[in-house]
């Protein structure tokens, strides 16, 4: 199984937020820099990620964005399932759109759904906060600007 970049950005974006002195404030552009990846393409996973109230969007001057939610509260299971557009894994776990012969006596299907469950059992043991346990590498490895905490 690969998760689409969506869900891939959305971590990283988490990551970054986590790792770069939490609550201090951030912007895409900081991100995209750090990552190397669209700024475009960020922006619209930030979008998502305040829908989903992970993250929180400072208008302004001043603005950016930071976490919503503190780094112990995140869990990665629920990111991944809300970002991943679809975890059929193959045709016929979707009965209405399969065409394979084979759909309702191949025992492929319950495996695999059994394989996911247990995929996700492990991402629901996880938080963000378990992601970042090596802080200090990680924020040097970003080469994140040190910048004061933002009141809240």
């Amino acid at each position: 199984m690969q998760l689409t970049s969506y869900t891939d950005y959305s971590l990283r974006m988490l990551i970054y937020l986590a790792a770069v002195d939490y609550p201090r404030l951030a912007s895409i552009k900081e991100i995209s820099s750090a990552y190397q990846i669209s700024y475009n393409h960020l922006t619209k996973v930030g979008h998502e990620l305040v829908k989903l109230g992970l993250i929180q969007s400072i208008k302004g001057r001043n603005g950016g964005i930071r976490l919503a939610k503190s780094p112990e509260e995140i869990n990665i299971g629920w990111v991944v399932r809300r970002t991943e557009d679809n975890l059929e894994l193959v045709e016929c776990f979707n009965p209405e759109k399969s065409t394979c012969v084979l759909t309702g006596q191949c025992r492929l299907r319950g495996v695999l759904q059994e394989a996911l469950k247990a995929y996700l059992q492990v991402l629901d043991s996880y938080t963000l906060d378990d992601i970042i346990t090596n802080r200090s590498v990680l924020k040097s490895l970003l080469n994140t600007p040190s910048a004061p905490p933002i009141k809240q």
